[in-house]
């Protein structure tokens, strides 16, 4: 696994933008997620080397954010919001539901690699709790059953 000429070329742009070449570390990894769907610690190196910082470096970022993976996912993430609003209006049992109905606990992927489902702290729409964000989409006013439909549809 290796950061294709392609995307080493978007990463040199993107360090020309700072003043610093590690302030482009953040969109580096975006760009190599992309690429590669996650952040093995080869591509840490790799991007190490081209930052010249340590690999472990790179991977502390990694782990961070909840963004980044360095390892293979599923194709489709799935988090209900359990922060003190959505939790209120029900989103904890929700998760609970849902794990239930997928067969996962929280944080793992179902069997088939399809979906992976968690929990987030704060999906920023408190007025809409319960919520989930499936894939960067945002799905509101959650009951059971409208969840289930949305997980179930996902390829």
């Amino acid at each position: 696994m290796v950061i294709s000429d392609a995307t080493r070329a978007r990463i040199d742009a993107e360090i020309a933008k700072y003043p610093r070449p590690r302030g482009a570390l953040l969109p580096a990894l975006h760009l190599v997620q992309a690429e590669h769907g996650f952040v093995s610690p080869e591509l840490a190196k790799e991007l190490a080397a081209l930052f010249e910082i340590k690999p472990v470096d790179v991977m502390e970022v990694v782990s961070f954010y909840n963004m980044f993976f360095d390892r293979p996912q599923p194709r489709h993430h799935a988090y209900v919001c359990t922060n003190l609003p959505c939790a209120l209006r029900g989103a904890r049992t929700l998760l609970r539901q849902l794990e239930s109905h997928l067969g996962v606990h929280a944080g793992e992927p179902t069997s088939d690699g399809r979906v992976v489902l968690g929990h987030e702290e704060c999906l920023g729409a408190c007025g809409y709790a319960p919520m989930m964000r499936v894939d960067g989409a945002y799905h509101e006013d959650l009951d059971l059953e409208r969840a289930k439909r949305i997980l179930d549809s996902l390829e």
